[in-house]
């Protein structure tokens, strides 16, 4: 039994249909007309051909319709397929490649969603390429510098533009790195910026005016604009940078100089301290580096002026005080001079400086500048002759120590049990060990002076007279002294022998009396003092008779701090009595504190 509404029933009521009305046409409607056969067979062949022609018109019309939806679903996959390359998705179900499965229609039903839902994903892909590519571009022109109107028209996207996962991670991987480059250079033009802020601050320079000049951006007003950060604004702040630099090593050189000169005149016009504090705040830039000067305005033109103002106001002042300070710079020279044992230069001198001052005939300036030429020249010599000099106080202390050992020697008491008695012992063993280091230190300091002035080229000169003549008269003088203690040594041994002689003839000793006289044929005592120690003969020449002997005098520590005390070396006369004869014989007795012939 057919089923109603299918193909195969359709087919059949239509051809029953059609069966029902031909023969009603032939057998009523033509009958009772009266058409002819041949009429009959046209009007039949034409029925038919007009069934046909219907037929074929809506063969054609299902035709067209298949192939649009064929096209339209080839279409939908081809787009399908297009955005699953550019978004890189592989596997997704595709149903045209099932063979019969289901129709046209029904595959278009099903992927119709699908091409919906890979469209929402490369919408949301795209947006994210465009976030991603405009971040670049502000990125690139913040670095490279040009404005946003060039920036946006490199942010379209081509449809077949490459949109997978691993395209837009190189994008946001350069992303990255771009915004570290930023910040890099963020933090190097705050650096600069910085750097600039401090350098105008110990210019007393205008900062806002002077990072302007580079870029206004380095000092917004306003919150829109962001801090330019491209080469030309890092190779602008670097430039500036240079610049103040420049400009700093300029002023600190200049008020270095001023301040220099203002701390000579203070010192030599003796500027109390209450005034000095008026600047003490640039006075410590002598003694700094140009790096260490980070104080404020320091370095400005208003306080260069007012140092500069200072110093003129000083200079006038000082030629005012013209006199009095070359007589003060004058005396300073001669105490250096002093201590150092330097005859001072007599073109100068107090009594001259004062006479030329007077007539007018030298410029005081002129005077002083001689006189601190003169007194560095001084001072650089001191240095050269501190260690001969140091090596000459140890001599005269050494001399020092032999004429105390030679009284020390001569005290009848110096063995007693008294108070102090195991001191001066102590002090007389270390005496002998230093004078028996005398000839030693005279022959050592002969060779440093010889070398000294054979590197100098000039004679060494203790006040006024050349130390190697004083050390060899001094050789000479202890020389003789050392043969007449021999001699006396001689002269003891037969006195001896003859008072001997004498006790062993007479039976008696001398008395007391005559026991502790001495006489010789030359008037001297037998009590021989120590070795004198030479002197600067001030005429000049030597005289036998005239011994050389060291006087001491307490010196003063001179500015340089090189000078300890020292002696000067000056005329005594040697440790010898006269002792006046007791009868016309020349007969001569010695006596010691504790000789046997002492009673």
């Amino acid at each position: 039994m057919l089923e109603i509404g299918s193909p195969t029933s359709l087919c059949f009521r239509t051809n029953t249909t059609c069966n029902a009305l031909l023969q009603e046409l032939q057998q009523k409607i033509w009958v009772d007309i009266g058409e002819s056969d041949a009429e009959k067979d046209r009007m039949l062949m034409e029925l038919e051909k007009e069934c046909l022609e219907i037929y074929r018109r809506k063969v054609d019309e299902a035709a067209n319709s298949k192939a649009q939806l064929h096209q339209s679903l080839v279409s939908i996959e081809a787009e399908i397929a297009s955005i699953m390359a550019s978004l890189g998705v592989l596997n997704i179900h595709s149903p045209i490649k099932e063979k019969g499965s289901k129709s046209l229609k029904e595959k278009l039903a099903y992927v119709r969603p699908l091409l919906e839902e890979l469209r929402l994903q490369k919408e949301e892909r795209v947006k994210q390429f465009v976030d991603v590519k405009a971040q670049i571009e502000k990125m690139r022109g913040e670095i490279s510098g040009y404005n946003k109107a060039t920036m946006l028209g490199s942010l379209t996207l081509d449809d077949d533009q490459d949109l997978t996962l691993r395209k837009l991670n190189e994008y946001q991987t350069h992303l990255r790195s771009l915004q570290k480059e930023k910040a890099d250079r963020l933090n190097k033009v705050l650096d600069y910026v910085n750097e600039v802020h401090s350098l105008c601050g110990v210019l007393g320079v205008d900062f806002c005016q002077t990072v302007s000049e580079v870029h206004p951006s380095l000092h917004r007003t306003n919150h829109e604009q962001s801090t330019n950060i491209s080469d030309e604004t890092l190779d602008g702040l670097q430039h500036m940078i240079e610049k103040l630099k420049t400009e700093r090593r300029l002023r600190f050189q200049k008020l270095k100089d001023v301040v220099e000169s203002l701390l000579e005149l203070w010192n030599l016009m003796d500027t109390p301290q209450e005034e000095r504090m008026r600047f003490a705040r640039v006075s410590c830039v002598v003694r700094s580096s140009e790096s260490d000067v980070t104080e404020p305005n320091i370095l400005s033109t208003e306080t260069i002026e007012q140092v500069s103002a200072e110093v003129d106001r000083f200079n006038k002042l000082k030629s005012s005080r013209m006199k009095e300070l070359v007589m003060k710079r004058r005396s300073e020279l001669e105490d250096l001079c002093r201590m150092a044992h330097i005859e001072p230069d007599t073109s100068t001198s107090l009594e001259k400086s004062t006479a030329l001052i007077d007539s007018g005939l030298v410029d005081p300036s002129e005077l002083l500048a001689n006189i601190e030429a003169q007194i560095n020249r001084i001072k650089e010599e001191a240095h050269s002759r501190k260690e001969i000099i140091d090596r000459i106080d140890r001599w005269l202390s050494a001399c020092e120590e032999e004429n105390w050992l030679e009284e020390y020697n001569q005290d009848e008491n110096r063995y007693s049990a008294g108070r102090g008695g195991h001191v001066n012992l102590k002090h007389a063993e270390r005496a002998r060990v230093t004078v028996n280091k005398i000839p030693s230190m005279v022959d050592n300091l002969i060779k440093k002076t010889l070398l000294w002035e054979d590197q100098t080229e000039k004679s060494f000169l203790y006040d006024g007279v050349r130390l190697v003549s004083i050390l060899e008269d001094y050789k000479l003088t202890r020389k003789q002294q050392e043969e007449e203690k021999k001699r006396y040594r001689d002269q003891k041994k037969m006195q001896d022998l003859l008072l001997n002689r004498r006790e062993s003839i007479y039976g008696s000793k001398p008395s007391p009396r005559r026991s502790t006289s001495i006489r010789k044929a030359n008037g001297y005592s037998g009590n021989v003092s120590m070795p004198p120690t030479p002197r600067r003969n001030s005429a000049g020449a030597a005289n036998s008779e005239i011994m050389m002997t060291p006087r001491s005098y307490s010196g003063h520590h001179g500015q340089n701090g090189y000078f300890k005390e020292v002696r000067k070396l000056s005329t005594a006369p040697l440790n010898f009595v006269a002792i006046p004869k007791e009868d016309s014989a020349s007969t001569y007795t010695y006596s010691e504190p504790d000789s046997p012939l002492h009673n």
